[in-house]
């Protein structure tokens, strides 16, 4: 048994398909084709079924790609580490961003990063939360950076929280049910009743995003469900909307900030006294989080609220 093998199935497992596997591996398709038929072969038991050009793990190919994957996380920790030890300022540094964080996240922290490790190479990744849980177990993202789930934490990672985020209902800009809005001295702004909304246009974010989950999640705790819904995972389209007058929305105060449209959008807090989450970096348990990947942390908290 060699690393490369363990790449080379775990590939196949994670494409369920040869071709696409070979190329992620810039390696032939023949070649690869061979080396999964020698090895099970050697193994005297098959690791995949194939359905097509679908090839699904036995059982046998599950246990394997389940150990395999931890084996190179711990070569993967020895690498980072030893070169941490080496050089401190030379490595690749993957890190995972939703969307629309990506849009005025990097602009505030990557350039001062850049400066401060000029060799180190910077990868990004985009995707909802959930998806970015996913890429830093699988190795795809060391960080992300995302609201802190409402919910169960994922045991297998490690949350760092970097400030605290007030979710907001927002309206276009003198909406006739400001009027409604009470002084909330734990918060900024004013109090709003979300069941208010119930006659509006209600903006939200899928139910697989985090500020969905979020929202539904209070909604069914506090008995309210709106009858006049449209779903999107744009949030700047969602901001647009709202300072269109097209219908209200809760919307995380950090996306208002960094959006030019939203001096044309009233703000409320509800909940009780307000309804906050935690921005949070987020990366494995456990694993080896190399010096500069702490060090971009550090400078996403030092600079993101700053802006």
């Amino acid at each position: 048994m060699d690393f490369r093998e363990l790449s080379y199935i775990t590939a196949i497992a994670r494409y369920q398909n040869i071709t696409r596997a070979a190329e992620a591996l810039f390696v032939s398709q023949p070649t690869l084709s061979k080396f999964l038929k020698a090895l099970e072969e050697d193994l005297g038991q098959k690791l995949f079924r194939k359905l097509g050009n679908k090839y699904v793990l036995t059982y046998a190919g599950e246990r394997y790609v389940e150990k395999a994957n931890q084996i190179l996380q711990l070569k993967t920790d020895l690498d980072r580490e030893l070169a941490d030890i080496i050089k401190r300022d030379v490595g690749v540094l993957k890190v995972g961003f939703p969307t629309m964080r990506c849009t005025y996240m990097l602009p505030c922290t990557l350039p001062s990063f850049q400066r401060l490790y000029p060799h180190v190479k910077v990868q990004i990744c985009e995707g909802h939360s959930a998806d970015l849980d996913s890429k830093i177990l699988s190795g795809e993202a060391e960080i992300a950076f995302y609201t802190q789930p409402s919910g169960n934490l994922n045991p297998a990672l490690e949350y760092e929280a970097l400030g605290e985020e007030e979710l907001l209902i927002c309206t276009a800009k003198d909406h006739p049910i400001g009027r409604f809005a009470r002084p909330n001295p734990a918060s900024r702004y004013p109090r709003l009743d979300p069941s208010l909304l119930k006659n509006e246009r209600v903006i939200m974010m899928l139910p697989s995003q985090r500020t969905g989950q979020i929202v539904n999640d209070y909604l069914r705790h506090a008995g309210l469900q709106f009858e006049n819904v449209i779903c999107t995972s744009n949030m700047p389209a969602i901001i647009e909307l709202v300072a269109a007058g097209y219908g209200a929305a809760f919307v995380f105060e950090p996306h208002l900030r960094h959006h030019s449209t939203a001096h044309l959008v009233d703000c409320y807090s509800f909940g009780e006294p307000r309804m906050v989450s935690n921005f949070v970096a987020a990366y494995r348990k456990g694993g080896y989080l190399p010096v500069y990947a702490k060090d971009f942390i550090e400078l996403t908290r030092q600079l993101y609220w700053k802006v």
